[in-house]
């Protein structure tokens, strides 16, 4: 089947090898696929949200590669669609594609506030920052809709118990009120991912995710409020993003960003060749490059998956990498300043919807 982009989408299909046995999604030439050659092309693929009622919604992990021990998330699969995102192949796990499916068969959680209150309740837990936008984004579309990631943060809020959020999304300043008071608080921290300053490179990368530029204007507005603000530059993308590396960096100096990384490409799973399907579609000229590139960094292979090593890249591409971010950081002047949350002030929820008086 030849690689065709579909616009406003990332993945360019659903015809990706998976792990299980599952067939892939792909136009197989029966009738209807017929019928759309013959009337024009398949109707655009419409977003679907089922809701579903897990019996818990905190994950806990021991991973030594990151800073949390304790995430949620209020969705499965993301409609910003980065054709990237490492979190692609959950989806494999239902039967779904990590390609299309990913950003197009939606899954919500009503209840996860309820939940959490359920966790927070129990005697023997010891508060730490939950992450959010771990394996989906907390403000993607249907967060208009739905606010699951607002009542979570209503609920951390009156609990007193700290939160870090990752986002792609200018959406989150619609509970900037919110942020505001649990920054006042050191309840919260939020960091915003942008990739390029190029909107047109974005709309194909992460086609709904909000534009760089109201991206960083979101940055600018959170670090006006008071809201400890950080910015990861990821993925980094060799030969395709890493040019506005070092403009990136200058305008979060700008606006008076505390800290910011950056973050290799990563292609675990299904998403190496989804990423190859998106770069012969994109970018045919370069594709061969960019997966050299990759794979120098990698040891040779597409993706680095075992601890300690997948979130650091190795070689010469690599360390060149880290010199020019160092000299941007160093010229943008950004303070590279930690968030230090406040645990001691934790409230004990009861499960009536009152804080515990005493515990």
């Amino acid at each position: 089947m030849p690689n065709r982009a579909i616009h406003g989408r990332g993945a360019p299909s659903n015809a990706v090898p998976q792990r299980f046995g599952l067939a892939s999604r792909e136009e197989d030439g029966d009738w209807l696929d017929e019928a759309a050659d013959i009337d024009g092309p398949a109707p655009p693929r419409r977003t679907t949200v089922t809701e579903e009622h897990p019996r818990a919604i905190v994950s806990f992990n021991k991973s030594p590669d990151i800073p949390f021990d304790r995430s949620i998330n209020a969705y499965r699969g993301c409609e910003h669609g980065c054709v990237y995102c490492f979190a692609r192949p959950s989806h494999a796990y239902h039967d779904l594609s990590p390609g299309l499916d990913f950003e197009t068969k939606l899954f919500a959680k009503p209840g996860a506030a309820r939940l959490l209150r359920q966790t927070l309740a129990k005697p023997a837990y010891a508060p730490q920052v939950i992450a959010m936008g771990t394996n989906t984004d907390p403000y993607q579309p249907i967060e208009g809709r739905y606010r699951i990631t607002r009542e979570i943060l209503e609920l951390c809020l009156d609990v007193r118990h700290p939160v870090a959020i990752t986002t792609k999304s200018a959406r989150v300043l619609r509970d900037l009120e919110i942020l505001r008071e649990m920054a006042r608080e050191r309840l919260f921290a939020v960091s915003l991912s942008v990739t390029t300053l190029d909107p047109r490179l974005s709309g194909l990368l992460e086609p709904r995710a909000s534009s760089p530029a109201k991206r960083l204007d979101a940055l600018a507005r959170l670090v006006d409020a008071g809201v400890p603000a950080h910015c990861m530059i990821s993925p980094v993308i060799p030969a395709i993003t890493d040019q506005f590396m070092e403009g990136i960096v200058a305008r979060l100096g700008k606006i008076g960003v505390g800290s910011a990384n950056w973050i290799m490409l990563r292609l675990p799973h299904e998403v190496a060749p989804l990423f190859r399907e998106w770069l012969d579609a994109h970018y045919p000229d370069r594709a061969a490059k960019v997966m050299n590139m990759v794979r120098e960094m990698r040891g040779g292979r597409d993706n680095e998956p075992n601890f300690h090593a997948r979130f650091r890249p190795v070689g010469a591409w690599a360390d060149l990498f880290r010199q020019r971010f160092r000299l941007a950081v160093k010229r943008a002047g950004l303070p590279q300043a930690e968030f230090e949350p406040d645990c001691s002030r934790f409230r004990r929820p009861s499960l009536d919807g009152q804080l515990a008086l005493f515990d």
